[in-house]
């Protein structure tokens, strides 16, 4: 074969070997975007109102109020696509409609799938639900001279919403009926709509069919979906609304990436300029001084945790306290806002080392041990033996023919590098005030933020995968016994 047809030969296998790799994540992405999708409607709290930032019906006093404010949550759910169903498919049963999701307020829609799950007949809780629904407007159209009367303390229509069992909502309705009927002008007003009310709630129970509960139902919503709709605009860089702020969350994401990448790059990089050739020159000196005091040191320094380093090189080394403010304090000093990044990565170096150590240090020893034992076992190997035998130098059998047998645990923390380098520190980010992404993750957890946090969860997976299908094809080109395409 000549060396063309051996070189297209060997690009054909690699181009097979990626693309079979590939095709075996693609689906691990889909399972991972899946899972994150669903935590995300597992989340706690109502994410429109959370977008809001307050609660348009907290503050409705009357008919054209509480209309306006179903207006203003009905756009919020639409601008969040959270006015369709969540998923391509649904497998629920019969007494379920496919058109639950058109109730928007998350709690009165929770409201309707446990009544349903109850009584199974959706058309009958439909009209109550309606029915409830105008009783409302109703007594917010009350002339002023009779509001007095009907306030939410006397007519708790809103407790109906969220009330869903049988004896709680019989007490309600006749506590409501002793106000309404009380006062004659007050029934006058209110006294059809109540009737009507308790008709449709009576007509719940009586005409209730459970059995439809047993049937199995699979109903197809195609791609109009919340699911749909949020892993395009993911693949787009689209990575949604933030509810917190209302920015986009990729404007949220991209300077929290940039300075978590500029440290644990920088961090990744120094740990494996130091550890590699001390592993290499531990495990060529195995058993020597050299070798023990070495493995001592980084078990020592690693179980340190990095908070308390972190903390005391604070207090020792950047104050003036103590004499030795060698280096600059928390957070980023003044960064200029408009300069490209590599000005401000030089602006801000000063307070990014002391940070980079603590992210560096506790990955010596585990780097250290992983590329020594890997060392160890390929100086013991025949053909080493048989290298030192033909007169090569001790550097040239270590560098040439031993590390490169021995990078396979280098290439598998390869995978890990990915993730890492965007995942950020929650402890050192906040410890040296960075604002990098474990900063970001941490505030979007605590303000229920949850854009911000799956959007950082998907992340994680994409890079995973790519860590692991850059660590495949490093195998295939320095592993001899593997091969493109197997």
């Amino acid at each position: 074969m000549s060396i063309t047809s051996a070189r297209i030969a060997s690009l054909t296998h690699m181009f097979s070997y990626l693309t079979n790799r590939i095709a075996l994540f693609i689906p691990t992405l889909l399972l991972a975007s899946m899972l994150t999708f669903g935590l995300s409607k597992l989340a706690g709290g109502d994410p429109v109102l959370d977008y809001l930032g307050s609660d348009p019906f907290g503050t409705v006093t009357d008919a054209p109020h509480l209309l306006r404010a179903e207006n203003i949550y009905r756009r919020a759910a639409h601008k969040l696509s959270l006015d369709r169903p969540a998923f391509y498919f649904s497998f629920t049963s019969q007494a379920y409609p496919d058109t639950l999701h058109k109730i928007l307020l998350k709690q009165r829609r929770e409201t309707a799938e446990k009544l349903i799950a109850q009584y199974g007949n959706w058309p009958q809780i439909e009209a109550y639900l309606h029915s409830l629904r105008n009783m409302e407007i109703e007594t917010r159209s009350l002339p002023d001279s009779l509001a007095s009367a009907a306030t939410p303390v006397n007519i708790p229509l809103q407790d109906l919403y969220i009330d869903y069992k049988n004896k709680t909502i019989e007490n309600r309705l006749a506590e409501i009926g002793q106000v309404v009927f009380k006062n004659k002008k007050l029934a006058a007003f209110l006294g059809s709509p109540f009737n009507d009310l308790k008709n449709k709630y009576a007509a719940v129970i009586s005409e209730a069919t459970p059995g439809k509960l047993k049937i199995p139902a699979v109903r197809w919503h195609g791609t109009g979906n919340q699911y749909h709709i949020w892993i395009s605009n993911f693949v787009k860089g689209n990575f949604g609304i933030s509810t917190f702020d209302q920015r986009p969350v990729t404007a949220k994401l991209a300077p929290a990436i940039f300075w978590t990448l500029a440290v644990n790059i920088s961090a990744i990089l120094l740990a494996f300029l130091i550890s590699v050739p001390l592993g290499v020159w531990s495990a060529a000196r195995k058993g020597s001084r050299f070798d023990k005091t070495t493995t001592v040191g980084l078990f020592m320094l690693y179980s340190l945790p990095a908070f308390w380093i972190g903390t005391m090189l604070l207090i020792f080394f950047t104050t003036k306290e103590y004499g030795m403010p060698f280096f600059a304090g928390p957070g980023l000093g003044e960064v200029p806002s408009a300069a490209p990044w590599w000005e401000k990565l030089w602006s801000a170096m000063p307070h990014l080392f002391l940070p980079v150590i603590c992210v560096t240090y506790p990955a010596l020893a585990f780097i250290t041990r992983q590329v020594r034992g890997s060392m160890v076992n390929v100086l013991g190997q025949e053909y080493i033996k048989t290298a030192r035998a033909k007169g090569l130098s001790e550097k040239k059998v270590i560098w040439k023919h031993g590390f490169r047998n021995a990078l396979s645990p280098i290439i598998t923390m390869l995978a890990s590098v990915f993730p890492a380098a965007i995942a950020g520190s929650v402890v050192i980010e906040v410890i040296f005030n960075i604002p990098g992404m474990g900063w970001l993750t941490y505030g979007a957890i605590l303000q229920k933020d949850w854009p911000v946090v799956f959007a950082v969860m998907m992340l994680g997976s994409v890079l995973t995968v790519v860590g692991i299908l850059v660590s495949d094809v490093l195998y295939a080109i320095t592993d001899p016994r593997v091969r493109f395409g197997k």
